[in-house]
């Protein structure tokens, strides 16, 4: 019997083109690529330089300052490019794909002790999949959570239905599970979607039922209203799509990469689920599938995710691909613009009409309808920010990077992710995730120092 926890606080934004619940192959990657930018406060350190031949399960780089984390090629063939940024940043290792996947051999996992696994997933490339709170980062594989916090749904907008990516991996993610159980002392959390059995028949974990509106998926939230994080503590998570890869590697002793993502928004065709790897090419998958309409393609949800070119890659994490109007062109004020009667707009403040209409789905744009300005208190954040914390005080201490204060308010229980509705209603157009994401990359610094 799970626990019910109702989550009052948020907004649903229903946005046109969810992805109907049907699966067919992507288009062939020719070329998979790895981006350490995926991976929040990791200095990578490359392990291959260009033409070098690499097996699945093969490591690219790994972090500088935790030399055992690997990242590991999804795909065997032929390292083509690292590409760089300013001051050489490395922004991605390409690898050129073989007909035929050729497979690093770790041999399988069928239990053990703690350490025993550790090794093992840090060598196949699987630890990457495992993050902790606070911070955001690859879990340090030294500590002890004190729990495991897996989210069994997304309430994200147009976001991929976990029960869905996951039909046919249900003993893989059970594998999972039973690897992750392996990794702590703690309890194991599944959070899931109230009135949704797809996780029942799961043995040996702690299931509680949320409803209400986004973000009651999110992790973090889940983890608020059952194990909040202290000063000290030290809590990890896994993505469910994440879980199955894990279960499915340790089994065969490989690392196998394949997912099920969901191409969704206004400006694909026919929005569906596609199968395809860690690291494809954007244009695998969106080939001859989008309108002749100008379109921001994004890798994850609208909210949190990362904006990228069709020539691009698939993030390592992500489970969804958005294609949403660009906005970029000029509107007519009174049809579109703030003359408008915004039957068409969405408002979590229901300063237009159209809240009135029950079920309605938006074609939103990335438009932000006016420029940052001063960032003002207007009490809206607070109607969508399901914390027992002030986010408008928390996000002005870290602007100040007032550290006691951002502590005494609850960074360590936030990332980005959980303040996106707050970066939608907010009236300043503050790009409130960044802001977070950077208090949080000082307050490490500062501690780690």
């Amino acid at each position: 019997m799970s626990k019910a926890i109702k989550v009052k606080k948020g907004a649903d934004i229903n946005l046109v083109g969810e992805a109907k619940l049907e699966v067919s192959p992507s288009g062939k990657s020719t070329v998979f690529a790895l981006k350490p930018d995926d991976f929040f406060g990791m200095v990578p350190k490359l392990t291959v330089k260009a033409g070098a031949e690499v097996k699945a399960g093969s490591p690219l780089f790994f972090d500088k300052k935790r030399e055992n984390i690997l990242f590991t090629s999804p795909v065997s063939g032929e390292v083509v490019e690292v590409k760089r940024g300013d001051k050489r940043k490395i922004l991605e290792v390409k690898v050129l794909a073989d007909a035929e996947t050729k497979y690093e051999d770790f041999g399988s996992w069928d239990g053990g002790d703690r350490e025993q696994l550790i090794e093992k997933m840090l060598k196949m490339g699987l630890w990457p999949f495992v993050k902790q709170r606070p911070y955001g980062i690859v879990a340090n594989p030294k500590d002890e959570p004190k729990a495991i916090f897996v989210s069994g749904f997304d309430s994200a907008p147009l976001a991929a239905k976990v029960d869905f990516i996951l039909k046919d991996e249900k003993e893989n993610f059970k594998k999972g599970l039973k690897a992750l159980k392996t990794l702590t002392t703690g309890k194991l959390f599944i959070g899931t979607r109230k009135g949704e059995s797809f996780f029942d028949d799961i043995e040996g974990v702690e299931r509680s039922a949320f409803d209400g509106p986004h973000p009651a998926g999110n992790v973090g939230v889940q983890i608020h209203h059952t194990q909040p994080i202290n000063k000290g503590e030290v809590v990890w998570t896994v993505n469910p799509a994440d879980v199955a890869i894990i279960g499915r590697s340790l089994s065969e002793g490989r690392f196998r990469a394949e997912r099920t993502v969901a191409l969704a928004g206004a400006e694909v065709k026919e929005p569906q689920y596609y199968t395809t790897m860690i690291g494809a090419s954007i244009e695998s998958v969106i080939k001859d599938k989008l309108t002749e309409n100008k379109a921001r393609i994004i890798s994850g949800n609208v909210l949190t995710g990362t904006k990228v070119n069709p020539d691009g890659y698939i993030g390592f994490y992500d489970t969804t691909i958005s294609i949403i109007p660009e906005g970029d062109e000029k509107k007519f004020f009174i049809s579109d613009g703030w003359l408008s009667p915004g039957l068409s707009k969405f408002s979590a403040s229901r300063a237009y009409p159209s809240w009135l209409m029950q079920n309605k789905k938006y074609n939103l744009d990335t438009n932000l309808n006016g420029e940052e300005r001063a960032f003002v208190v207007t009490g809206e954040m607070e109607k969508v920010f399901p914390f027992d914390i002030y986010p408008m005080q928390l996000v002005k201490a870290v602007m100040v990077n007032d550290i006691e204060a951002m502590e005494k308010l609850g960074i360590y229980e936030v990332l980005p992710e959980d303040f996106a509705l707050c970066e939608v209603v907010c009236t300043s157009k503050v790009n409130i995730q960044a802001v977070v994401e950077q208090g949080l990359a000082d307050l490490r610094k500062e501690f780690a120092s």
